[in-house]
């Protein structure tokens, strides 16, 4: 009966070392830098680098670029305090006088009178032709002081 209690357990103890050597070679493979757990554990911790690196720098640049339209925005306000001055001070101004505009010649008047015929002809009413020679190239409006309106 010992000697039978004896081989049990010489077998049960050979059978938990070859136990023991299967988890130990699966352990090493769980655990190698190129193929298993370990290495995607390695690839992920290099990529959360270089994100948290990335990061800062889009951090520094955001802050470079919120500041300069910070200063074009505050530039921005004061020439419009400018223009504002400007075009208050363009309502004290005199009124220039404006030009006359030319009187048509000879020759366009025939052509007038030939572009009547031609649209006369076609049934269709005669469009005067606007006259942009008499535009003074005036920016600005000036308006009558009692409107209250914004330009």
């Amino acid at each position: 009966m010992d000697l039978i209690a004896d081989i049990l357990l010489a077998a049960g103890a050979l059978g938990a070392g070859f136990y023991c050597l299967v988890l130990s070679r699966r352990l090493k493979r769980f655990n190698d830098l190129e193929k298993g757990v370990g290495g995607a554990v390695a690839v992920l911790s290099a990529q959360v680098d270089d994100l948290n690196k990335s990061l800062v720098s889009a951090q520094k640049v955001s802050d470079g670029s919120s500041k300069a339209l910070e200063q074009l925005t505050g530039r921005a306000e004061t020439v419009a305090q400018r223009l504002e001055l400007m075009m208050a001070s363009m309502h004290d101004m005199p009124e220039a006088a404006v030009p006359e505009a030319p009187q048509p010649t000879a020759q366009g008047a025939e052509e007038h009178d030939a572009l009547a015929e031609a649209y006369g002809s076609q049934g269709e009413p005669e469009k005067p032709a606007e006259d942009t020679s008499s535009s003074s190239g005036l920016m600005f409006v000036r308006h009558a002081r009692g409107q209250n309106r914004v330009a």
